[in-house]
């Protein structure tokens, strides 16, 4: 009875634990946004979505295509959004991205417990997309924008080794809300070899859990999840056209942009600031801190491999590498995307804002090097008698080199969770308006005086159609 109950408090302490960190990504996310743009509508959330739901209808509009891919998560936040009055749309979106932000930071706290064992070091990699001091920009807050989320959810789901049916089904429809969020998440399929490998002894689960029936199996739900809709993903891609002309950039302007989108991201939110210091003493103030990222990401793969922690060690080579295509692929993709950042002028690297494909790929980035640190910080734990853990160095019996790579792993946690905490308040484009709900202050009386009128309601950066019987509906 006493191990019972001591299962039982384990497991509700690891669930208000795992509660804990999405309430408050999700309550980070709102608060970084500010009023005003936590009030304002972005981009497709008030465009396309929001026209293709009311032209196609709550079901018929979840699969529709749209540049190329399918969004499903966002069309079911503007389907929920929907359900309440037309004029609180702007915060119910808003709000919804954010409490779907921090759920996404949840999980991830739950999924990466075999790569990153140590709780505090897994709260750190987390809450990397609520912190991640360019995404309020353009990419928090927004149903547009989910995919960013999702991409960086990607590998955990597809990674993760179940140890049940009920977490194996669960962690399948997660995968496909995933999968048909963000196309590119397709890139992580081979992960899914990893999900077919026994977990790591060095992680158990917080409480005592029983062997399920099906062994290996338990990864089959994930897997067909995965492969079913990546595939449909893929055919969607190649049946679509796409409005956006494709990219034809540089190898220069990738480094550059590579450097200054993605790398100055991950310290400073205000690119503009980061662009100065290019101008005023070279591209090496970019290229040294690029260097030293890749280089911790390469020194933690290569002590995971040497203390058995291969998990960890494709993890995080995955996420870097993931991170470096992900950007690539949108300058390729996207001719808008190229800011052509190693030809423009001073003037022209000074007005330079965040790219919303930046902040994806500085996710994946921040991730591997947390992976990485974590490697570096963590000691080995092998099993011992009777159940019993035992914690051993790193490096035995040479101590020295885990005290220097536990020190360079801290110093690298210490040094993003600063720059998280300078970064905090945040800046989105949606900080100027227009707001919403001050434009439907007199959409009743409109609407009465001729029921088939259709508002004109501003956006940012476009607008929103609001037929009147949106309105009339609500009062």
């Amino acid at each position: 009875m006493g191990h019972a109950v001591r299962g039982w408090r384990a497991a509700l302490a690891a669930v208000s634990a795992v509660v804990l960190v999405g309430v408050l990504a999700a309550v980070s996310a709102w608060v970084r946004l500010g009023p005003v743009a936590r009030g304002t509508v972005w981009a497709e959330d008030g465009g396309l979505f929001l026209r293709e739901h009311l032209a196609l209808g709550p079901v018929a509009s979840l699969f529709h295509p749209y540049a190329g891919y399918l969004h499903l998560v966002p069309r079911l936040v503007v389907d929920l959004a929907l359900l309440f009055p037309v004029a609180d749309y702007a915060l119910v979106v808003s709000a919804t991205s954010c409490l779907l932000a921090g759920a996404v930071c949840a999980a991830v706290f739950v999924l990466a417990r075999d790569v990153v064992p140590s709780w505090p070091l897994r709260l750190v990699l987390a809450v990397v997309p609520v912190a991640l001091p360019t995404a309020p920009w353009e990419v928090s807050g927004n149903a547009a924008n989910l995919h960013t989320f999702a991409l960086f959810l990607a590998p955990w789901v597809l990674a993760h080794r179940s140890r049940t049916w009920w977490g194996a089904g669960a962690l399948g429809v997660v995968t496909v809300l995933v999968l048909a969020t963000e196309a590119q998440a397709v890139l992580f399929l081979p992960l899914l070899v990893l999900a077919w490998l026994p977990a790591p002894v060095s992680a158990p689960a917080p409480a005592p859990v029983p062997a399920a029936r099906g062994g290996r199996l338990l990864a089959l739900p994930v897997t067909v999840a995965a492969v079913a809709t990546a595939t449909a993903q893929v055919v969607t891609a190649f049946t679509t056209p796409r409005a956006s002309a494709p990219g034809h950039p540089a190898a220069s302007d990738v480094v550059a942009g590579w450097l200054l989108q993605t790398v100055g991201g991950l310290w400073d939110a205000d690119l503009g600031a980061v662009a100065g210091a290019v101008v005023d003493h070279g591209w090496w103030v970019l290229a040294v801190p690029s260097v030293l990222v890749f280089v911790v990401v390469l020194l933690g793969c290569g002590v995971a491999l040497r203390t058995g922690r291969g998990r960890a060690a494709v993890v995080a080579l995955a996420l870097a590498l993931g991170a470096a295509v992900v950007w690539t692929a949108a300058l390729l993709a996207n001719r808008s995307a190229d800011g052509r950042w190693s030809q423009v002028a001073p003037a022209a690297l000074l007005t330079a804002t965040p790219s919303r494909y930046a902040a994806a790929a500085g996710m994946l980035l921040t991730a591997a090097v947390v992976v990485a640190a974590a490697v570096l910080v963590d000691r080995v734990v092998t099993p011992g008698g009777s159940g019993r853990r035992v914690a051993v160095r790193a490096s035995r019996p040479g101590g020295a080199a885990h005290l220097v790579g536990a020190a360079v792993g801290w110093c690298v946690v210490a040094v993003l969770v600063t720059t998280w905490v300078v970064n905090a308040p945040g800046s989105a484009q949606r900080s100027t308006g227009p707001e919403w709900q001050p434009q439907f202050r007199d959409a009743v009386a409109t609407c009465r005086a001729d029921p088939t009128a259709v508002l004109d309601i501003r956006t940012q950066p476009w607008g929103a159609a609001v037929p009147c019987t949106l309105v009339l509906r609500d009062g």
